[in-house]
């Protein structure tokens, strides 16, 4: 067993969310909405999730200074030393390097769960079992630990990885090979086969090693190697970030680590998941209404429409007639209606083209 004390997690909630405009906003990512009309924000339900298996004091925040004061507002049991507010955006890398760093200057021999904040799990129960296995591996063995799910249908948005030979432990097994957003046609080939599953961005490892990986594929991310290990106080380590943030790479640490490391692996997971990513595999991943229609949290009347997903702000009334395949998205100062199968391009599209003709107020 695991020594719970020695088990961490850090919560990424740093992101914009643009591929969800105009629900989710520059300035209120979909990480910080109710996003369901349940009474908790995205990162409220991660947060509330992980006490299940963690103590509160080992759940730590990072996000970016643009979003410090909602993380507060949102999650005020937490320690201002358990945020950690980056200065500029970057990608996961960057923000898992120093959480590491973070963690380890008071807990050498730390476990720890790198977790997106916007995903919807399904079965709690299920989840608790996976993570409490999964920290069990990693504790004995230096590895890296991907959370991988059966995928439902060929999603092109998500995802994919291969999983090759047994470890003889649990549901575990080295991984073969990572695709990101395959067309739908490997997808669906990807789902026959029953060999890859959809990458949840669940990723769990000792500090040790993964801290090790840092230094090896990606020296350049702070504060490794020995620049990290002269900074011995939060106050040191929050001036180096201050300082050097902004140079760090703009990269994945799937890209970064994961794709470069030989010890990764994957556990088969049965939680239920479904990544909040774009409204078209939001879409996929909801239960169905009569007409195969998709309402979340909205009061709307539907005639002689089928196969939408509708999302409109409180105190508002949508009357939809006649629309096949759209999505239907309204929040404060924006509509946006588009076909649904061509959303994620059009969705960046016209945040670009919103930004140029009409300024930053509407993103």
């Amino acid at each position: 067993m695991t020594t719970e004390r020695n088990n961490y997690c850090v919560i990424l909630a740093g992101g914009k969310g643009s591929r969800l405009w105009p629900w989710s906003r520059n300035k209120f990512p979909k990480q910080f909405t109710d996003f369901f009309g349940v009474g908790r924000t995205q990162l409220q339900q991660t947060f509330d999730r992980f006490t299940h298996i963690l103590p509160k004091e080992n759940i730590y925040i990072n996000t970016s200074c643009d979003y410090l004061d909602l993380v507060r507002g949102q999650l005020p049991e937490v320690a201002a030393d358990h945020i950690m507010a980056e200065p500029i955006h970057r990608n996961t890398a960057p923000s898992v390097a120093w959480a590491v760093h973070r963690i380890m200057m008071f807990d050498p021999k730390a476990n720890i769960i790198i977790s997106p904040s916007d995903h919807n799990i399904v079965n709690d129960t299920a989840f608790y079992h996976n993570i409490n296995e999964g920290l069990m591996f990693v504790e004995k063995n230096d590895a890296i630990l991907t959370m991988g799910v059966s995928p439902t249908r060929p999603e092109p948005g998500y995802g994919y990885i291969q999983k090759g030979v047994y470890t003889g432990e649990g549901d575990i097994y080295k991984v073969q090979a990572f695709t990101e957003k395959p067309d739908r046609e490997f997808a669906q080939m990807f789902m026959d086969s029953k060999e890859w599953y959809w990458n949840t961005g669940l990723f769990l490892s000792n500090t040790k090693y993964l801290r090790q990986c840092l230094c090896g594929f990606l020296p350049s991310v702070l504060p490794v190697g020995e620049i990290g290990e002269k900074i011995t106080t939060i106050k040191e380590e929050e001036v180096f970030v201050r300082e050097n943030f902004p140079r760090y790479p703009n990269i994945s640490l799937d890209y970064g680590v994961l794709e470069k490391s030989e010890n990764v692996y994957v556990m088969k997971c049965d939680f239920g998941w479904a990544d909040l990513g774009t409204w078209h595999g939001v879409y996929e991943s909801m239960s169905k209404r009569e007409g195969d229609n998709v309402v979340i949290d909205s009061d709307v009347i539907l005639e002689d429409s089928a196969n939408n997903i509708i999302k409109l702000s409180k105190g508002k009334l949508g009357i939809i007639n006649g629309l096949d395949g759209y999505i239907i998205v309204e929040k404060d100062n924006v509509l946006f209606i588009c076909k649904k199968e061509e959303s994620s391009s059009l969705v960046r599209k016209y945040a670009n083209e919103v930004q140029i003709k009409k300024g930053e107020e509407f993103l």
